[in-house]
């Protein structure tokens, strides 16, 4: 088969197969065809990309996208462009009464892709903004447990699962029992909950007891109060059961999810991340979070090896979305890539509370690929 496109002499890194060499990427009719060394160009567009990292497609396992629906919601392709990343997760921006709207208004005209957990409130996060706050889970008569269901059977395409937010700000006086609805809705429908975590009560440890294999705890490293370790650096037994039984721990870095004391104790104890996602939104677009590439940036600094920073954001967040064609290079898979540049020097990295730390390090963008074609970058 001729190839459509030819990415040709990147450093190449695809995690899912081991693969990490000076390389060209073959893309055909929307799909990768082939890795290897000088590939015949014959009729195809050639893209010089050396000098460059190549990975699969970049998945951002925590984004908010709802554009013009939510007071929260960043442009999806401008955050696509400016992060390569070729799958947004949209985290329960729409809940069941209006994810008909995100569906139609943002995620079909969308070209980068966009994926949702759906909110089981009724109206997703409505209430996310500098001067009005207010937790979408305090009101329990917004559990819509029917409601979620019935809008998950009618767009299993897209939607990947259930979110819920708990902790003092998302859910106030309701506790956890908003996860309990969540879990039920999950259960029902045959797929995973993403479940944010902020400020005690309920605990780390009371909500992360009740998830099960495939569930995704997100702002896993936040710092005190609710943070995974305990004041000597310890990682809380607890959390420690809920990965062996496999739930899936992501960073949701965001505007409060992401402490460097938390990052360094969690690395020490040997407990990184499964995913590494943003959890961009209008409020953190411009810091502390910024993109997906600043949070994979933070990694770097923590002495993660640039492979597995790249595989925590490809082929394990496509694992935990149970989308095996996405974040990898094998032949047949999606002919999605994201170009990278890797710049050495010193870089100011601030977490949400406002230390900085001197990364040596900094990948940025410079260009991305969609279902086969040169879509951004020079």
């Amino acid at each position: 088969m001729s190839p459509d496109l030819i990415l040709k002499g990147g450093r190449v890194i695809d995690p899912s197969q081991g693969i990490d060499k000076i390389a060209d990427v073959a893309f055909s009719e929307g799909a990768v065809t082939e890795i290897g060394d000088s590939l015949d160009p014959r009729n195809a567009e050639v893209r010089d990309v050396s000098g460059k990292i190549v990975t699969p497609g970049i998945i951002d396992l925590h984004t908010h996208v709802y554009w013009g629906g939510t007071s929260l919601g960043v442009d999806p392709t401008m955050f696509a462009q400016d992060s390569a990343v070729t799958t947004m997760i949209d985290t329960g921006s729409a809940g069941p009464g209006n994810f008909a709207g995100f569906r139609k208004h943002v995620i079909e005209p969308s070209e980068p892709r966009i994926l949702a957990y759906l909110h089981v409130s009724f109206a997703g996060i409505y209430g996310f903004d500098t001067g009005i706050m207010v937790g979408e889970s305090h009101d329990f008569r917004l559990m819509a447990a029917k409601e979620c269901a019935k809008v998950i059977e009618a767009n299993r395409d897209l939607i990947v699962g259930v979110k819920v937010r708990i902790g003092r700000h998302a859910s106030g006086p309701s506790g956890i029992d908003p996860l309990v609805v969540a879990l039920d809705v999950a259960g029902e429908m045959g797929v995973p909950v993403m479940c944010h975590i902020d400020e005690p009560p309920p605990s780390y440890e009371a909500v992360v007891s009740m998830l099960r294999e495939g569930d995704v705890l997100t702002h896993c490293y936040r710092p005190f109060p609710n943070s995974p370790v305990d004041g000597e650096g310890n990682v809380k037994p607890e959390i420690l059961k809920a990965r062996d039984r496999g739930v899936y721990f992501d960073i949701g870095h965001g505007m409060g999810s992401f402490s460097w004391k938390t990052a360094k104790a969690m690395m020490k104890a040997g407990f990184p991340p499964d995913t590494i996602s943003s959890d961009v939104h209008a409020f953190c677009i411009n810091g502390p979070a910024y993109d997906q590439l600043v949070t994979m940036s933070k990694f770097l600094a923590l002495g993660m090896p640039l492979t597995e920073v790249v595989e925590r954001s490809t082929v394990i967040p496509a694992k935990a979305l149970q989308r095996p064609e996405l974040g990898t290079f094998g032949p047949g898979n999606v002919g999605d890539a994201s170009i990278l540049s890797l710049e050495e020097g010193e870089f100011p990295l601030t977490d949400v509370r406002g230390l900085v730390e001197t990364g040596s390090a900094k990948l940025s963008a410079a260009g991305v690929v969609l279902a086969g074609r040169w879509w951004h970058g020079d």
